[in-house]
């Protein structure tokens, strides 16, 4: 990626669009780089508001796209907490609006959730002749029930129903509705009464032509031990300790001392899980890396054995789709996952599905595997084919796009229809990338995942490979 300081540098009238993101920063936000992208190779001028990452600049353009960053509100516990770090975000979001606004333009806002505040914003700026879109990320009434169980006391239905309200008005204010499922576009049209015509689905598919096998880094390729990865956010909701349970079953009770993890990811759980893994005498085999990057994600999720998928079923994990789940399949990973309804829709007969919250099962499925690397090759096979041909980007990539055209009346002419894919983000030329067209080269990747010469490995020399 190139990086450049420069922002005042305005778009034309009726191509500007002004990204609004307060979950993570970009472009760690995988689906929102990719929409940056997929914008910017279709003649739209993209200027992105998100939280300040560590170490991150204020502002900087990255292959052309605008990044205007404000430093996080402090960590949030309780209602009050949570209620104070939105009103700050916002309040910080709504003063770059204006500095965006002044150097760049914009004819559009997307605002992605959480939290479901920016209709507010969205709403002042209407009366400037800006559009609204919401792209639906998270169901935050689900997240509530799902951490707390159904609203009893006056305090808990007073913030359920909250919710619900700020729902609501971001469905009424958006021009267009975008959800990520078909699970969450049913939700849009019944609870937020929108006509069909008004909400699409657009799948956060990985772009397959980057995010492919290779041949792992010697530190990682040298290793006899079986490898199994986990990758995302590490937070309550995400139920990473499952991971641990499943490691300690598999180590200490079955004695496979030949198993090692590695969990990619940060989030609020990660210094619990760090307690809990060493409590459970588990540091020996499990590996956090924490934040990292591209290169990294690429080079264990290439070397790993299985992907893991241990959400349990709630009422927010059973309709969300589960990004892991895909960015596996991208790297011909077979994984096994707690039985969630979209992780089915995505994983289809490319994963194992065992019941929600059985640990034993989970386990059965990992060793299982293990022990059958035919099996493996066959999922991995299956699961690369299905999410390069059915789920990836390129093909979500066009009915986002479409939104846009549609809300400020921009036709899709030739010209721009030729750019499919796109046509000026590049693909890392990159010499360890396995020939998934050769049929003797990636049978043997997906049979031994690129180890060449087996050798002793220790959760020491895998973390080597992190720092690398």
């Amino acid at each position: 990626m190139t990086r450049q300081t420069r922002l005042k540098t305005p778009g034309i009238p009726g191509t500007r669009v002004l990204i609004i993101v307060q979950n993570l920063p970009v472009p760690l936000d995988r689906r929102v780089w990719l929409e940056c992208q997929a914008l910017q190779s279709q003649g739209y001028s993209v200027s992105v508001i998100c939280p300040k990452g560590p170490g991150d600049p204020a502002r900087e353009i990255i292959d052309g796209i605008a990044i205007y960053k404000y430093r996080p509100a402090p960590e949030a516990t309780g209602a009050l907490g949570f209620a104070i770090e939105f009103a700050l975000c916002w309040i910080r979001t709504a003063a770059l609006s204006l500095v965006v606004r002044r150097e760049r333009g914009f004819d559009v806002i997307q605002a992605c959730n959480p939290p479901d505040t920016y209709w507010l914003l969205g709403l002042l700026w209407r009366r400037f002749g800006v559009r609204f879109i919401f792209d639906h990320h998270d169901l935050n009434p689900e997240l509530f029930l799902s951490r707390f169980g159904q609203p009893r006391g006056v305090a808990a239905r007073f913030q359920y129903k909250t919710l619900l309200w700020l729902e609501r008005m971001t469905f009424r204010v958006a021009d267009h509705v975008i959800s990520t499922n078909d699970s969450y576009r049913a939700i849009a049209i019944r609870r937020g009464k929108l006509k069909h015509s008004q909400v699409t689905v657009v799948r956060s598919g990985p772009d397959t032509r980057v995010m492919r096998p290779i041949q792992p880094f010697a530190e990682v390729g040298l290793m006899q031990e079986s490898l199994l990865v986990y990758l995302g956010i590490m937070g309550p909701q995400d139920n990473v300790d499952k991971v641990l349970d499943v490691m300690s079953l598999l180590v200490h009770e079955r004695e496979r001392k030949d198993v090692r993890a590695v969990l990619m990811g940060f989030g609020d759980c990660l210094e619990a899980l760090q307690a809990q893994c060493t409590s459970l005498g588990l540091d020996p085999y499990v590996h956090f890396t924490g934040r990292v990057g591209p290169e990294t994600i690429a080079n264990y999720l290439s070397a790993g054995d299985i992907g893991l998928g241990p959400d349990e079923k709630t009422p927010l994990n059973d309709l969300s789709t589960m990004n892991k789940t895909m960015e596996y399949m991208a790297y011909a990973l077979p994984s096994v996952s707690f039985d969630l309804a979209e992780t089915r829709v995505s994983g289809d007969a490319s994963a194992i599905y065992v019941p929600s919250g059985n640990i034993e099962a989970f386990a059965d499925a990992v060793e299982r595997l293990l022990d059958d690397p035919a099996a493996r090759a066959d999922l991995g096979r299956a699961a690369r084919a299905r999410v390069a041909s059915q789920l990836d980007w390129q093909h979500q990539a066009q009915a986002y796009v479409r939104v846009f055209d549609t809300v400020l009346g921009r036709e899709q002419n030739a010209v721009r229809a030729a750019a499919w894919p796109f046509a000026n983000v590049g693909v890392p030329d990159d010499d360890r990338r396995i020939d998934l067209d050769d049929a003797n080269a990636y049978g043997e990747f997906l049979l031994n995942r690129g180890r060449r010469h087996p050798l002793p490995a220790t959760v020491e020399s895998i973390a080597a490979t992190t720092r690398a």
